[in-house]
């Protein structure tokens, strides 16, 4: 290096003298990951007898609803605080209304996997679409979601999750109004305490694949009419300062990796605690690559995670949770 190009201050600011040792690096390591930034994504599956392989998602298996205990307890040991409940049902309709029953899929799994570690946060994905025979979030009609008819059933769908002991609930149907009618319908059935963790900037993204898979949505269609646009910045934020003002506890932007800037530029917009969803197609990727051997798994979760709570992430949904902290223990 020439002199004309060595900084002013050059050598009394070394920055390389804070990285000589492990020791130095992890005393000033500005972001930090544990397992209470960390929420794990149950698939339950009702009527099936052994855990199913998810062949897209590898690691990841539907879990029988009677074996459900037994691994929300193993989740738990693992050193799991929070867990995210997907049903896959084998009683759809048009209108999915298994789940707005007492006795049905979703209700029963919370029972459940509360009975098995009350101190688990279980939290419940308020949604339709893995119980409807359309695959879609809603009800249909002609050809198209009914948004203010889809509004009444969320409102009843998160009811029951509070009836039946959930903890949170997370709409992410992603209508016009749903964290406002959510929030009116809990308050009216005495659950003003029962916080809204809100999908609320979720983009019709095409990294949803393995999860279609595993939750068992079939979809006819697509959900472009209601899901956002994956180009669109300013309508993501737009989208979150309007659940917020409805009455949201939590925002979520799902996908995470692909959509860094947005959660970046919605922590400078919010006070709200901020969730990232690091989605099925982006564990997909990283263990199809470490399995080819074209990356370390590790060191990438590690990595990964790391940018999601770097761009203001304060809670990240994972299907790595359970494998991190158990490697960080």
């Amino acid at each position: 290096m020439s002199s004309a190009n060595i900084p002013a201050n050059f050598p009394v600011s070394r920055l390389r003298r804070l990285r000589r040792t492990p020791l130095l690096r992890d005393l000033v390591r500005e972001t930090h990951i544990s397992a209470d930034d960390l929420i794990y994504p149950v698939f339950v599956e009702e009527e099936i007898d052994t855990p199913q392989d998810i062949e897209s998602l590898p690691g990841v298996q539907r879990i029988p609803e009677k074996l459900l205990a037994d691994e929300v307890r193993a989740i738990a040991a693992d050193g799991v605080r929070a867990i995210l409940l997907f049903g896959i049902s084998h009683h759809k309709d048009a209108t999915g209304s298994d789940t707005c029953k007492d006795h049905g899929l979703m209700a029963r799994m919370v029972r459940i996997a509360k009975e098995a570690a009350p101190e688990m946060l279980v939290i419940t994905d308020n949604c339709f679409c893995e119980y409807t025979d359309h695959g879609h979030c809603g009800v249909v009609h002609e050809d198209t979601v009914d948004n203010d008819a889809t509004l009444e059933l969320l409102g009843q769908q998160a009811v029951v999750a509070a009836r039946a002991g959930a903890d949170m609930v997370a709409p992410s149907a992603m209508m016009d109004g749903q964290i406002r009618a959510i929030r009116q319908a809990l308050d009216a059935a005495g659950f003003p305490d029962m916080p809204i963790m809100a999908y609320s900037s979720k983009f019709a993204s095409a990294l949803y694949g393995p999860f279609r898979v595993a939750a068992g949505s079939a979809l006819k269609g697509n959900r472009a009419t209601y899901q956002m646009d994956s180009m669109n910045t300013r309508e993501a934020i737009r989208e979150s300062v309007l659940d917020e003002a409805e009455g949201a506890d939590m925002l979520m932007v799902k996908p995470a990796l692909a959509y860094l800037d947005i959660i970046a530029k919605l922590r400078e917009r919010t006070l709200l605690p901020l969730v990232a969803y690091q989605v099925s197609g982006e564990y997909a990727m990283i263990k199809f690559a470490a399995a080819a051997g074209a990356i370390d798994e590790t060191r990438v979760v590690n990595e990964t995670l790391g940018s999601i709570k770097r761009a203001g992430a304060d809670l990240i949904i994972t299907y790595f949770a359970r494998d991190y902290i158990r490697s960080h223990r």
